[in-house]
C-alpha cells in the first residue's frame, strides 16, 4: 500500500512539474522557451516509465493528448527502488511511449506559445526574426536560447498559466531582470553624453583626454559635456604648444570633492535626509569662489560642471580667484521658513569646516537666496566663532554690496549691447526673448526695457508667457510681483488678456532678435535651435551656465548664430562678487552710475581679451563661435600659467 501511494505521489508530482516545468537556474544560463523534458532536474538521471493512473482524485487526460502517464525510477524495471529484469518488448515499449510523448508536447507547447500565450503571459510576445516566428521576453527583448529569464510553466489551464506566472515574477531570476530593466530606464533618462561637436577635427592628444575622461566618469554627463567645449575649443592650444597637454590633464581633475548627509527635521518632527556636495575646483588663482544650488537635479556631476565652469568665469577677471560650486538635492519650494532654516544649519554643519577667507567663498545659486544666505551665515559665524563677511550676497550689513542681485543681470545686457556694437547693431527697439523668471531673468527684463529694447516673454517651470506689444515697467512690476508671491505666470492674462500663456513649452519658437536663456543648463535642445532660427534669432547670450546642448551647439553653428558664452557675459556679476571680497568695499558709497559703470567696463575688458586670444590662435572675427573659442582659450592660459609656475602640485 505505502507502495502505491509512494507511486501516486510521484505521478502527481511528475504532473505538477510538467504543466508547470520548474527549472532551476542560475542567472545567465541560457534556455530556450521550448520545453525539453530532460531539462527537469527533479528527475534528472532517471528513467520514465509508462502507468496508467487509477486514482479517482487524478485529472482526466485526454487520450489525444497523452496515453499514459511518466513516472521516474531509480532504474528501467525497478520495484520499489529495487532493479529488476526488463524485458526487450517493454524496453521498446517504453522508450516508444517516451519518445511520442515528448514529440507531441513539444509540438503543442510550441503552438500555444506562438497563438494563445501571449495574451497570458504579459512578459511574453510574439515577433518574425529571420523569418521566423520567434517568443520574445518583453523584460530583455531576446528570445529562445538567448533568452536569460526562465519563463516557468509551459502548459495547462488558463488558472495555472496564471499562476506559472506569478511564480515566475516572484522568482530571483524575473526580479533581477526588472531591476536591469529599471537600470536601463535610469540610464535613458539620463542626459545623453554627446561626443564633442567636432570630433573628427580634434587631434589625437585631445581626443585621447576625452577619451580617458568618459571612462573614468561615464555618468557624469554635464561634467563631460562642459569638458568637450573646452578641450574643442582649446585644442590649437594644445597643438602649438604641448606642454599644455599635462595641464590640462591635471586641470580637469578637481583639487577636492566633498559629498554628505543632511540630516533634518520638518514642522511635523519627521526627520529627512538630503545629500550635500562641494567641489572646490581649483585654487590655482587664488581662494575659491563659487555659488552653492539647492534643488532636486542637484547632484556630484552638476556640482562638478558648475565648479568648473566657474573656476574659468574667474580666471577670465582680472582679480585672482579660483573655482568652486555646490549644493544639495533639497528642494527649498514648499517649504516652510523653519525648514529651511533647520536643513541650512544642518549644511552648515558639515560644510564650515573647509570655507573659510584663505579656502572657499560660497556665494548664491538656483534655490539658494537673501534668505538661505543669512542662515548659512549665521550658522558659520556660530560654529567658527568669529564674524568674517566671505559670504557673497546682497546682505550689505555682513557681505557687501547692496547691488549683488542687479550686477549679473545688468551685465549680460551691457555684454549684449557690446557684441550688437561690434555688429554695427545697437539694442533699441530689438524683440528679445527670455527664458525664466528668477532674479536674473527679472534684472535682465529690467535692463533691457531701460536700452529700450522689446522683451516679449519670460517662462516658469509650467510653461512661457508671451506678450506680443512687449512688456513694459507696468506689466514688469505686475510679474515681479507675481513671483514674489510664488504665484504662476498665468496670473497675468487676468490683467493683461491679450497676452497668452503656453503650457509645457518653451518660448524659443516666438519672434525675436536676441534670445536670453536664464533657466537652466541643457534647456535649448536640437528641437529648440530649430525654433530659434525660424524665429529670426541671430544672436544668443547664454545667461544660464551651459545652456545649449552639444547638438544645439552645432545647429546654431551652422546657421550663424552668434553665441556669448556664459564664462564671458557672467563678467558683471564676477566683478562685484570679487569687489565684495575686498574688505574696504563694504565702506565704499557707490552711486547707481558708478555701480554700472564698474560692470560695463568690466564686460568691455572681458570681451576684448576673449576676442583678442581667438584672433592669437586664427580664429577669425567672423567665426560665429570666436567668442566661445576666445573666452575658453584666455581663460584657460591664465589658469595653466599659474600651474606651470606652481608645479606639479
Amino acid at each position: 500500500m505505502n507502495s502505491s501511494m509512494d507511486e501516486i505521489n510521484l505521478l502527481r508530482q511528475h504532473q505538477r512539474h510538467q504543466q508547470h516545468h520548474l527549472s532551476v537556474r542560475g542567472i545567465g544560463e541560457e534556455i530556450d522557451l521550448e520545453i525539453d523534458q530532460c531539462e527537469d532536474p527533479t528527475f534528472s538521471g532517471a528513467a520514465l516509465e509508462g502507468v496508467t493512473s487509477h486514482h479517482p482524485q487524478d485529472p482526466v487526460v485526454p487520450a489525444d493528448d497523452h496515453k499514459s502517464f511518466l513516472i521516474p525510477c531509480s532504474q528501467p524495471g525497478a520495484v520499489d527502488g529495487q532493479p529488476q529484469p526488463t524485458p526487450p518488448q517493454a524496453e521498446e515499449r517504453a522508450g516508444m511511449l517516451r519518445l511520442s510523448a515528448h514529440t507531441k508536447k513539444k509540438k503543442k507547447v510550441v503552438k500555444k506559445w506562438r497563438d494563445e500565450w501571449a495574451d497570458t503571459y504579459k512578459w511574453a510576445y510574439v515577433a518574425v526574426h529571420d523569418n521566423t516566428s520567434r517568443i520574445f521576453c518583453t523584460v530583455c527583448k531576446e528570445y529562445g536560447r538567448k533568452h536569460r529569464r526562465n519563463p516557468y510553466g509551459n502548459e495547462g489551464s488558463r488558472n495555472m498559466q496564471m499562476s506559472a506566472l506569478e511564480e515566475h515574477n516572484n522568482s530571483l531570476l524575473h526580479k533581477e531582470a526588472l531591476r536591469l530593466q529599471s537600470a536601463s530606464k535610469e540610464k535613458v533618462q539620463t542626459p545623453e553624453i554627446e561626443r564633442p561637436v567636432c570630433v573628427k577635427a580634434l587631434s589625437k592628444t585631445a581626443a585621447s583626454i576625452l577619451e580617458s575622461l568618459f571612462k573614468k566618469d561615464p555618468h557624469e554627463a554635464e561634467f563631460i559635456q562642459s569638458i568637450q567645449e573646452v578641450v574643442h575649443s582649446i585644442e590649437p592650444v594644445l597643438v602649438k604648444n604641448s606642454q599644455y597637454v599635462q595641464i590640462l590633464e591635471r586641470l580637469l581633475e578637481p583639487e577636492r570633492c566633498f559629498i554628505f548627509r543632511v540630516p533634518w527635521v520638518d514642522d511635523r518632527g519627521e526627520a529627512h535626509v538630503n545629500r550635500g556636495f562641494r567641489v572646490q575646483f581649483s585654487q590655482a588663482l587664488g581662494p575659491c569662489r563659487g555659488g552653492l544650488r539647492f534643488h532636486p537635479s542637484m547632484n556630484l556631476s552638476v556640482a562638478k560642471f558648475l565648479a568648473f565652469e566657474q573656476t574659468l568665469k574667474n580666471a577670465l577677471s582680472l582679480y585672482k580667484l579660483g573655482g568652486a560650486a555646490g549644493g544639495s538635492d533639497f528642494d527649498p519650494k514648499g517649504k516652510s521658513e523653519i525648514e529651511v532654516m533647520r536643513f541650512c544649519q544642518s549644511f552648515m554643519d558639515e560644510l564650515y569646516r573647509y570655507l573659510g577667507p584663505d579656502q572657499d567663498f560660497p556665494a548664491e545659486d538656483v534655490g539658494v537666496g537673501p534668505r538661505e544666505m543669512g542662515f548659512l551665515f549665521g550658522q558659520y559665524r556660530r560654529l567658527s566663532g568669529h564674524f568674517q563677511g566671505n559670504f557673497t550676497g546682497p546682505k550689505i550689513f555682513w557681505s557687501g554690496s547692496s547691488f549683488r542681485t542687479e550686477a549679473t543681470g545688468y551685465g549680460l545686457v551691457f555684454f549684449a549691447r557690446v557684441v550688437l556694437a561690434d555688429m554695427n547693431k545697437e539694442l533699441k527697439g530689438l524683440r528679445c526673448a527670455i527664458s525664466g523668471s528668477g532674479k536674473i531673468a527679472m534684472h535682465v527684463l529690467e535692463k533691457l526695457l531701460s536700452c529700450e529694447a522689446i522683451p516679449v516673454t519670460v517662462s516658469d517651470s509650467e510653461g512661457y508667457l508671451f506678450d506680443g506689444d512687449g512688456f513694459d515697467y507696468v506689466k514688469y512690476t505686475l510679474i515681479r510681483n507675481i513671483k514674489a508671491q510664488q504665484r504662476s505666470l498665468k496670473e497675468y492674462l487676468k490683467t493683461f488678456p491679450r497676452a497668452k500663456y503656453i503650457n509645457d513649452a518653451k518660448p524659443w519658437g516666438e519672434q525675436c532678435d536676441i534670445a536670453f536663456p536664464c533657466a537652466s543648463q541643457n534647456e535649448i535642445d536640437q528641437g529648440e535651435a530649430l525654433s530659434i532660427i525660424s524665429s529670426g534669432c541671430r544672436v544668443l547670450i547664454e545667461c544660464s551656465n551651459m545652456p545649449c546642448t552639444g547638438q544645439a551647439v552645432d545647429i546654431l553653428r551652422k546657421a550663424k548664430v552668434h553665441v556669448a558664452p556664459a564664462k564671458a557675459t557672467a563678467a558683471g556679476g564676477v566683478a562685484v562678487g570679487e569687489l565684495e571680497l575686498n574688505p574696504e568695499f563694504s565702506l565704499m558709497q557707490w552711486s547707481v552710475e558708478d555701480f554700472e559703470n564698474k560692470i560695463q567696463e568690466a564686460v568691455k575688458q572681458t570681451y576684448d581679451r576673449s576676442m583678442k586670444a581667438a584672433q592669437e590662435y586664427g580664429i577669425l572675427k567672423e567665426n560665429p563661435e570666436s567668442l566661445v573659442h576666445g573666452a575658453n582659450i584666455s581663460a584657460f592660459l591664465n589658469i595653466a600659467q599659474a600651474m606651470t609656475d606652481q608645479g606639479c602640485v
